[in-house]
């Protein structure tokens, strides 16, 4: 929840929210990083606007399937995997070269982030799957606030950054990824 506390503070300073107000971010209950970039990536790449995701169990609740389908072709193919065990399957299959995903948001907490150790627990300390329905269910109450409809940020791509896709933007948020060379080493982890 320090996320909610965070982006409530941060709304408060730029306006927009008022003293007390909640808001949250679109997407489940972890980090909402696949929701917005799998509805990003849709707009952008097939304008397509996509209004609700539908998460599809796969081996269990911990792996899901989020897919964009456009006349029987699948355009989009992201992934949630939650938990070690998840998370150590998926660097297998991707090692065979049997993983096909364009995205895949990965938490190490089994159930996301929720379920993670600086959450609420029950008193026991073990697992408590009431109390983390629960959780999910006043975190999904909370009010949707869109980063992209506030005002200050639109603002503030305007004035300190020199627009939305602007070079300076470019440079200053986006990040670029290139290949990494693997080195044969005896302290290699093998998973």
């Amino acid at each position: 929840f320090f996320l909610i506390y965070l982006t409530s503070a941060l709304l408060l300073r730029f306006g927009e929210v008022k003293e007390g107000d909640v808001v949250r971010h679109d997407g489940k209950t972890s980090d909402g990083y696949l929701e917005h970039i799998f509805k990003h990536a849709a707009k952008e790449l097939f304008g397509m606007d996509v209004k609700e995701i539908t998460y599809k169990a796969l081996k269990n609740k911990d792996f899901q399937e989020v897919t964009l389908e456009k006349d029987g072709e699948t355009l989009l193919r992201f992934a949630a995997a939650y938990g070690f065990r998840n998370i150590q399957n998926m660097v297998l299959k991707m090692k065979k070269g049997k993983f096909s995903y364009h995205f895949v948001e990965v938490l190490a907490c089994p159930g996301g982030c929720l379920n993670g150790k600086g959450q609420a627990q029950a008193e026991d300390g073990k697992p408590d799957k009431a109390l983390l329905n629960r959780m999910a269910e006043v975190y999904t109450a909370i009010p949707v606030r869109l980063p992209e409809t506030n005002v200050q940020v639109q603002k503030m791509y305007q004035d300190w950054l020199e627009g939305v896709d602007s070079k300076k933007a470019q440079e200053t948020l986006h990040t670029k990824y290139s290949a990494v060379n693997q080195t044969s080493n005896n302290l290699d982890i093998k998973w």
